[in-house]
């Protein structure tokens, strides 16, 4: 079918189809770039408002050895890492005191916004020593620390590293524990303790010969009883082992 066209001259001149679907075509391209670019800024907004985060819960099977550690990936703390794998490591974030992963309603706590310091950091990892921290305080650290130390909360007693010790700006807050070997975490001091998110570590034994070590705000060492059992306890929680 043919349509038909005035020119200058007033000649009528005819306009095939195949000119006309082009036209078509092109306009269709232009609506189909709209809605993408449309689509796609959405996406692309709330992937910069994430930072990174998800709030996703699906749960991701990670093998760290004999250990399969079942995490929800707004737990797991790098994007890399959200998906069923074999990993030599394994790091979480979680907040504090309800031990979940990332979510909306904690937005602020994992931006750290005006300081918040609510935000436990996990790693699990092949256990690389026979005994954990407070296992090493006897044979290792007790030599290696200045006595008296200084008393701090909740039964927390501070000790200064000695000067051959290696630990720079650090010291040692060690808390008694009927029947079981002591509370250990090594923790910044001065300034570095100030600007650090996660001034504290700590690590046990959990699973087959894996190793989990978790920093946290020197805050939290006034409730380092609950602290330790609430890692204790995910981590029962979220590790499997191949042992019968």
């Amino acid at each position: 079918m043919k349509q038909q066209a005035a020119t200058a001259g007033g000649h009528v001149k005819p306009l095939d189809s195949a000119f006309m679907w082009r036209v078509f075509y092109a306009f269709a391209a232009l609506a189909l770039l709209s809605v993408t670019i449309s689509v796609g800024g959405k996406w692309l907004g709330k992937s910069i408002a994430m930072a990174g985060h998800t709030d996703d819960t699906t749960i991701h099977e990670i093998v760290i050895g004999n250990n399969v550690i079942s995490a929800p990936a707004n737990a797991i703390r790098f994007e890399r890492d959200r998906l069923d794998r074999v990993a030599d490591r394994l790091d979480l974030y979680l907040h504090w005191p309800d031990m979940r992963g990332y979510s909306e309603a904690v937005r602020d706590d994992f931006n750290n916004v005006k300081g918040a310091k609510r935000i436990v950091f996990v790693s699990f990892e092949p256990r690389m020593m026979t005994r954990d921290m407070s296992g090493r305080f006897e044979p290792i650290y007790r030599s290696l620390i200045d006595t008296p130390g200084e008393r701090g909360p909740a039964g927390i007693t501070y000790f200064n590293f000695s000067k051959k010790s290696g630990y720079m700006n650090e010291v040692l807050a060690v808390a008694a524990r009927a029947g079981k070997e002591p509370f250990v975490a090594r923790c910044l001091s001065g300034p570095s303790a100030e600007e650090s998110l996660a001034a504290c570590q700590r690590d046990i034994h959990v699973g087959d010969d894996l190793s989990l070590s978790y920093r946290f705000p020197t805050e939290l060492l006034q409730d380092w009883q609950a602290l330790d059992q609430a890692v204790t306890g995910q981590a029962k929680k979220m590790v499997r082992t191949g042992k019968k």
